[in-house]
């Protein structure tokens, strides 16, 4: 085993334990900061199988857009949505069991398959082809209009949540 999987192994373990605790927590915001946790293994996860391009994507996209709406629509919500007490079913167990057997069956099916335990290569000069697919992101004449719309439209939302969100004078808000 070598470092880098052993990366892989140690970022996957982390990864998978901060989604455990997004579905877990008993507060939005802390599901929320966990959240960015497991985005940001999921970035690193690609970026050791030689994504580069999808690695900088998930960190722009998801963590640096998502996440941070996510965190902004918890905060400006915060005294709209009380925290209730316990929110685990009392059944969760079973559930853990299950999924814990979905994962036993699908690690003993992926341990058959020859491609399992085959080591990354190098890829070919001829793989950068995503070069043509940032440069399309910033041409007038392809993606760039739609790309500053939605980046508008985003903007104008985040407005319209401050503004709903803002106390209004007299006591009312």
């Amino acid at each position: 085993m070598n470092a880098l999987q052993i990366i892989f192994l140690v970022v996957a373990a982390v990864t998978l334990a901060s989604a455990g605790f997004v579905a877990g927590a008993r507060r939005t915001m802390h599901a929320a900061l966990w959240l960015v946790l497991t985005l940001l293994g999921v970035a690193i996860l690609l970026a050791t199988l030689q994504a580069g391009f999808f690695a900088v994507v998930q960190v722009l996209v998801y963590i640096g857009a998502i996440a941070i709406l996510i965190l902004f629509a918890v905060m400006l919500t915060r005294g709209l949505t009380e925290e209730q007490g316990a929110v685990h079913h009392r059944w969760w167990w079973l559930a853990a069991l299950a999924a814990g057997g979905v994962f036993a069956v699908a690690l003993v099916i992926l341990n058959r398959w020859p491609g399992f335990q085959v080591l990354l290569e190098e890829l070919p000069r001829e793989a950068e082809a995503m070069t043509d697919w940032g440069l399309a992101l910033v041409d007038p004449m392809r993606y760039l209009i739609p790309f500053e719309v939605a980046s508008v439209l985003l903007l104008a939302a985040m407005v319209a949540a401050i503004y709903l969100a803002m106390s209004r004078p007299g006591g009312q808000s």
